[in-house]
């Protein structure tokens, strides 16, 4: 018997175990965003990269849809790391977008992270947890969390600030230590990356795009899809910017938006197309 038993434990965890190795790209559990109380945290390297631009129009589209339109958000430009290349000016499209709901750490880096630690220390006295989009890498994170420990335990932002990551190269490019900070000090998610479909997260990045936009019918949308495509068009690959091929080729790409629709648990969206028929009006 003993013997029979230790075959069928040895059976069970190898079943197990070739199973969890043969499902890599099983969808991740679904947040567990709070609508009522919660605030969702957008955080744009757009260095060097004109993609974020795009996830821009994609977010506030998204943002504007009934089922979304009361969620708690801000949105913070200029979140980059160590990588190299020039920036992409974004301010008139965030100011399009988002209105006073957004903060400038490109422009104003040392006012940037005071402004958001208010924030979000309005969201935690009030209840609520902290949902991170890491539309780039996590040093200003970093910054963030730091100025937070002078108020909260460790304990409580371990558990109440949730980053969410899609991008090995955002992780490659955010200074070492300041990654390894924040993953140690909050509830660091990696996903699946947000530029391929099929991999338990949506595929927001094709080269046959043209005519997803012309479905919207909100006007506000329209100059947003509008602006963002026009900034991008002049800076993909100006002055030695990141060429992103899928926009060179009249295509969108809004890869970063998949760390937000995990995080408020949109598990039903597969790409572009069906982004654009789901939100557009």
């Amino acid at each position: 018997m003993k013997v029979k038993s230790s075959l069928g434990l040895v059976v069970a965890f190898l079943v197990v175990t070739l199973y969890s190795h043969a499902t890599p790209t099983l969808s991740p559990q679904k947040g567990t965003f709070n609508i009522a109380k919660d605030l969702l945290l957008v955080q744009f390297d757009c260095k060097t990269d004109v993609d974020d631009l795009h996830t821009v129009a994609a977010l506030a589209t998204l943002l504007a849809s009934p089922e979304y339109s009361n969620i708690h958000y801000h949105a913070v430009a200029g979140t980059y790391g160590i990588q190299e290349g020039l920036y992409v000016p974004p301010n008139d499209l965030f100011q399009l977008a988002f209105g006073q709901n957004w903060t400038d750490a490109h422009g104003q880096p040392k006012d940037a992270t005071k402004r958001v630690q208010n924030i979000v220390q309005k969201t935690l006295a009030h209840g609520g947890d902290i949902w991170i989009a890491e539309a780039g890498q996590s040093d200003f994170t970093a910054q963030l969390v730091k100025a937070l420990q002078s108020e909260w335990s460790d304990t409580t932002l371990a558990q109440r600030i949730h980053v969410v990551q899609h991008s090995d190269w955002n992780e490659n490019t955010t200074s070492p230590e300041q990654l390894q900070f924040v993953k140690s000090h909050t509830a660091y998610q990696k996903i699946p990356d947000g530029n391929a479909s099929g991999n338990g997260t949506p595929g927001f990045r094709t080269a046959r795009a043209v005519g997803y936009t012309n479905q919207i019918t909100n006007p506000q949308l329209i100059q947003i899809w509008q602006l963002a495509i026009a900034l991008s068009n002049e800076y993909n690959g100006k002055e030695g910017r990141y060429n992103n091929e899928a926009i060179s080729a009249g295509g969108l790409d809004f890869s970063d938006l998949s760390e937000v629709c995990w995080i408020l648990g949109i598990q039903d969206l597969k790409d572009t197309k069906q982004f654009f028929a789901t939100y557009s009006n």
